[in-house]
């Protein structure tokens, strides 16, 4: 299990907003879905996407960017239309269609063609995981080659069929994935120290151990005696590619672990997660939990139940 395979394991689509927007200008479209992150792809046309705190992005045809947060697609910068808020219920095409709904039947017959595709908060862990490494918007290298998966996206949104949630979610995870791996690997760019480190014959080994099963009781002698090198060795490559050593991301990640069972599972006991990541006691774990999360595991579910209430009435 590879670093970015485990990270972007927990962040998968599952009953994903998906929008379709045929646009003639001018247009003024405001996603206030509240997703984390949001994949936006132009099949034809061009307009510009304006996140909050980033510069505008003009996005053209067969183009494939991901925003973080609110954001808006305008034909240009200047535009006369009279904004639109897209959000939960903005569920059909004269609505704005930030989310997929059955029934559309072949929408696109405007000049701009706008797929929109959100990843909606289903846990703190991973997910946080994740957007600490991202900026704003992401936007991988151009290419000249045909992309099938944006023709079957496409097709796929045209169409009642059965099983179709389950195609746009995994066709949504299947984008995300290659666009990020495209984007760690742009030349010049600054990815996450991981991901480098994943490439390393020693590192890349040592992290494959840990996130194969975190919760085993990782010592730096165990981790160097499986991946055959000294203890002195693993520990200087490791902080020096990672940028921390081995069993302070071990700790890290454990605590990511936990912050997933804590919001995805709030009936699971707090003895049991504290097991489930590595530890032999709950109070341990809730001490180490304090120290990374700055709140213990009871507190830290308590608030994510209680924002995730609030968002629903809301």
């Amino acid at each position: 299990m590879d670093a970015f395979s485990d990270v972007i394991r927990g962040v998968r689509a599952h009953g994903s907003l998906f929008g379709c927007t045929a646009l003639s200008a001018p247009w003024s479209l405001r996603f206030v879905d509240s997703a984390p992150l949001t994949l936006c792809t132009l099949l034809s046309g061009e307009g510009w996407i304006v996140p909050e705190d980033h510069p505008p992005e003009l996005l053209r045809a067969r183009e494939t960017i991901l925003v973080r947060g609110p954001f808006s697609f305008v034909d240009r910068l200047d535009t006369t239309a009279v904004p639109v808020e897209c959000g939960e219920f903005c569920a059909t095409p004269d609505q704005g269609g930030a989310q997929h709904h059955l029934g559309w039947n072949d929408p696109f017959h405007g000049e701009t063609n706008l797929i929109v595709g959100a990843y909606p908060v289903r846990s703190r862990g991973r997910m946080s995981a994740l957007l600490d490494a991202l900026p704003v918007v992401v936007r991988p290298p151009s290419s000249d080659a045909e992309d099938p998966v944006l023709d079957h996206l496409a097709a796929e949104l045209a169409v009642d069929a059965p099983g179709q949630q389950i195609v746009l979610d995994r066709l949504l995870d299947w984008m995300l994935v290659c666009l990020l791996r495209d984007w760690f690997d742009r030349p010049g760019g600054t990815p996450p120290p991981w991901w480098a480190a994943q490439r390393d014959p020693v590192v890349g080994a040592a992290l494959r151990q840990l996130h194969a099963d975190p919760a085993a009781p990782w010592t730096v002698v165990a981790l160097a005696a499986r991946t055959g090198v000294s203890r002195s060795t693993l520990a200087k490559r490791f902080a020096g590619l990672v940028g921390e050593p081995p069993m302070t991301y071990l700790a890290r990640w454990r605590m990511t672990l936990a912050a997933d069972l804590l919001t995805e599972q709030p009936s699971m006991p707090i003895a049991e997660v504290a097991c489930a990541v590595g530890y032999a006691d709950a109070f341990g774990f809730s001490s180490a939990f304090k120290r990374l999360r700055g709140v213990n595991p009871t507190g830290y579910r308590r608030a994510f139940l209680a924002g995730s209430s609030a968002s629903s009435r809301g």
